[in-house]
């Protein structure tokens, strides 16, 4: 299912996290030599708290969140900075030069990779393992690092889910069935080839760039983008040439818009419009389109994500991270698991479209909440939880899929995609280039 753009707002900057390319950046200086510090059992000193991009919308929220926890715990304080989400990668990479890192610290993909990698984040496995239990699996899951076993380098804190979001009207012109959506890649694909032929050009079925598919298609199709031993790309397949050939159809057929290929159309505006029949694949959405064009919210049915036959499905996770060697260990712990508990979360989903990594949290009553059934943004609020709870969750991207290596692949599929190279040499020299990547990053 196509992951949605970022919109500029606070709500979307907080779902979809920052994402910049961190593979050129070097740290020197043994920010990550530090050692693990044990804990002592006592709740005290002042800690340090970054999150990105919460400030002004949810600044009552998140004071409120420490104004508690150092109420429960009178030895600790805790000093909150909220920064920018431009440049927040960067941040990182000069706080960690100058041993200035947070105790802590909101972390996207990205940046969990980041840290996580040059050893500068505490294991909460081995600090903290009863606390797995706490959330749902595929979260916990989610912060966990090649080659390092069984530790988990972050705490999980917000998810949002794939879901799938289609207009109703645009199916039914098309001759589809709104009761049937899609639910494989594959199927997707013949769904927009028959709107192609049945729009007259007047709308398009989904967006054609490559980045919002990648990696998570090839995932639900079953194909590896990693070896067993998660040093080495594998996805030069025969599915994957496939996969670029359907695309390339689709797209003379003019099943996507012709712009969207190499450029970041405003998906939200093309939906809005009735000029596309899939939407992103966010609860969010759903709620941008309420309140800005009622209309075709009107039209707007939501579903289960598209997984394919493994039953995966993408989520978007933010964590929170504690500075390995933190000289205030329990107070850092415990107030990462306080930011993340049950009740903290639910809250914060009152205010802001997402979902609690914590089991307690999502099995709150207003995540089963249906309403009528015909409320777009309710239902969708109580699929995304649903499949938070069953589904596998492991059409993630992999940490090694950085943004230099999603942006190196896309390359060659656009080519492809135009007709400017065949489709198996696109994906031979994707996977050419993505090792070259990861090795050159192995070696920093």
């Amino acid at each position: 299912m196509t992951r949605a753009n970022p919109t500029r707002t606070a709500v979307a900057t907080l779902v979809a996290g920052a994402l910049f390319s961190t593979a050129a950046c070097g740290l020197s200086g043994g920010a990550g030599d530090g050692k693990e510090s044990g804990k002592t059992g006592k709740v005290a000193g002042e800690i340090t708290f970054r999150t990105l991009q919460l400030k002004p919308t949810f600044t009552a929220y998140v004071q409120g969140v420490i104004d508690a926890f150092e109420a429960k715990y009178p030895e600790a304080k805790v000093k909150w900075e909220d920064v920018p989400g431009d440049g927040y990668n960067e941040k990182l990479v000069a706080d960690a030069q100058a041993g200035a890192l947070p105790d802590v610290v909101n972390l996207s993909t990205d940046s969990f990779q980041l840290l996580g990698d040059r050893g500068m984040l505490a294991d909460v496995a081995k600090l903290d393992g009863e606390s797995a239990k706490e959330y749902v699996p595929g979260a916990w899951e989610q912060f966990k690092l090649p080659g390092k076993g069984d530790g988990v380098y972050a705490y999980p804190w917000y998810v949002t889910p794939e879901i799938l979001t289609y207009n109703k009207a645009l199916f039914e012109k098309a001759g589809l069935d709104p009761a049937k959506p899609p639910t494989s890649v594959e199927q997707f694909f013949d769904y927009a080839e028959q709107i192609a032929a049945k729009s007259g050009g007047q709308y398009s079925a989904f967006m054609a760039d490559p980045k919002g598919r990648l990696p998570g298609d090839w995932q639900k199709m079953g194909i590896p983008i990693l070896n067993e031993k998660q040093d080495r790309f594998t996805f030069d397949t025969d599915q994957a040439v496939a996969w670029v050939e359907r695309m390339k159809d689709l797209y003379a057929k003019g099943a996507m818009p012709k712009e969207s290929l190499l450029k970041s159309d405003d998906i939200n505006q093309l939906y809005g419009g009735g000029k596309i029949v899939f939407g992103p694949g966010s609860p969010g959405f759903v709620k941008d389109i309420k309140q800005n064009a009622p209309q075709v919210y009107a039209d707007t049915q939501v579903a289960g994500a598209v997984t394919g036959k493994l039953g995966h499905i993408g989520i978007y996770a933010q964590s929170l991270g504690i500075k390995k060697g933190t000289k205030h260990l329990d107070a850092a712990a415990e107030f990462a698991k306080w930011v993340t508990n049950g009740p903290n979360q639910v809250e914060f989903s009152r205010k802001a479209t997402i979902y609690p990594s914590n089991a307690q949290g999502l099995a709150d009553p207003r995540f089963a909440e249906r309403g009528d059934g015909k409320d777009a943004e309710t239902v969708a609020r109580a699929i995304g939880a649903e499949q938070l709870k069953t589904a596998a969750l492991d059409a993630n991207t992999p940490v090694q899929w950085t943004n230099q290596v999603g942006d190196a692949v896309v390359r060659e599929m656009q080519k492809a995609i135009k007709g400017e190279q065949d489709a198996r040499t696109a994906v031979k020299k994707a996977e050419e280039e993505a090792n070259r990547l990861l090795a050159n990053a192995a070696r920093k």
